[in-house]
């Protein structure tokens, strides 16, 4: 019965990251959501901001994780799950190592710049990763952004 609710649960809080991603999309971002949950609780929800803050670090995850440190007043994650629509970057997925956050959940993976390219590693030890969560749907965003900018 939890892997149902854990499955029911994801797929709803993926869904709010698409929503995060949508709005990226919106503003001329590449269009990834991320969302932190603690117990339940959304605690930070982010899209991509590069281009409008003007700093290749305003990813999503890294916006997210400001964001949740601040809402729990402390560094670490260990009651929390990362909800990101394409894999993380190396950049963020060692940026979440600090957090000890124990658990990433992602859409889809991105071949060309995902963290498992440069380390398989990159997150904490006992951080359990899992990809492909509504994958289909994080591909899509995706690819229609990127052909409208061709």
């Amino acid at each position: 019965m939890m892997s149902v609710t854990l499955a029911t649960d994801d797929i709803r809080y993926m869904r709010l990251a698409l929503e995060e991603a949508q709005k990226a999309a919106e503003e001329g971002e590449v269009p990834i959501g991320a969302i932190i949950v603690s117990r339940g609780q959304i605690i930070a929800r982010a899209h991509n901001a590069v281009e409008r803050l003007n700093d290749p670090t305003a990813h999503a995850e890294m916006l997210a994780i400001t964001m949740a440190v601040d809402a729990i007043g402390g560094k670490y994650l260990r009651d929390c799950t990362l909800y990101v629509t394409v894999e993380p970057c190396l950049m963020c997925a060692g940026a979440l190592r600090w957090t000890q956050i124990p658990r990433v959940v992602y859409g889809a993976s991105e071949p060309k710049v995902g963290y498992h390219l440069f380390a398989d590693n990159a997150f904490h030890p006992k951080c359990r990763v899992e990809g492909g969560i509504l994958a289909a749907e994080s591909e899509d965003l995706m690819r229609t952004f990127f052909a409208s900018k061709r």
